[in-house]
């Protein structure tokens, strides 16, 4: 499928943004701090919180909702999490952090109604048949005030299009660990993986990722595609003013 040309320019410039700013509150003091109070450390927080949403499951299918991961590591750290802290508590908790570092940072940003009216139209419209982490999360209650309900929309985009990766790369042929190695070379260590593990990446491979990023982009496509002009203009404005704050 081609997309329109519009959309595809709204896509390259829009959900780059989503992603580098949906995750910003993982690691600070203040969300570090609450993990603490449910008795989890950083890496345990981060992965029981994210991954909260799907319940009480196994680290190996948490580990593959995350993807890019090395499964052994990331589910480890589920299953040692889950047994201080029921799944679901934690995400939710994990949640407020991501409505509360919005509420720190974005509240002077003019418009940003504007941005929420249109993320939520993008929310709604998302269909998550087959998006394991994504559709867990949309179906968590989101709060009403206008800078915390954006950047949880930011957080709950960015695991959209996450989740439309995954299944894109494995339907290109790729499997996630491949993926990585493509994607993000120099961050194995952050990712659990030992040199040993590291991938020789083929330009057949390389060719592979492209389409896959192709086939999400065709993915995410109709959920953004809902959005008139004036809404793709409001919401770029939010995101790349949410993400100038976020990124300092």
């Amino acid at each position: 499928m081609t997309l329109e040309s519009s959309l595809a320019k709204f896509l390259a410039e829009a959900c780059p943004l989503v992603g580098d700013t949906g995750y910003r509150f993982y690691f600070t003091p203040e969300t570090r701090e609450v993990g603490e109070g449910l008795g989890l450390n950083g890496m345990e927080f981060y992965v029981l919180g994210r991954g909260g949403a799907l319940g009480d499951c196994s680290g190996a299918a948490l580990a593959a909702n995350f993807g890019y991961f090395n499964p052994a590591v990331v589910g480890g750290a589920w299953d040692s999490a889950k047994d201080k802290c029921a799944p679901r508590t934690a995400g939710r908790a994990h949640l407020e952090c991501s409505a509360n570092f919005g509420r720190s940072k974005f509240a002077g940003i003019p418009g940003l109604e504007a941005f929420v009216a249109a993320a939520d139209a993008v929310n709604a419209a998302a269909d998550p048949d087959g998006l394991g982490l994504y559709a867990a999360m949309k179906c968590e209650a989101l709060v009403t005030d206008v800078p915390g309900r954006a950047m949880q929309l930011a957080t709950v985009l960015r695991e959209f299009r996450g989740s439309a990766h995954l299944a894109a790369i494995r339907a290109a042929g790729l499997t996630s660990k491949v993926a990585h190695f493509i994607k993000r070379p120099n961050d194995a260590k952050m990712f659990g993986w030992s040199e040993d593990d590291v991938a020789k990446v083929t330009d057949a491979q390389r060719a592979q990722w492209d389409a896959a990023e192709s086939l999400t982009d065709e993915m995410v496509a109709p959920a953004y595609g809902v959005l008139d002009a004036a809404e793709r203009t409001a919401f770029l404005a939010g995101i790349t003013a949410m993400h100038a704050i976020a990124s300092n």
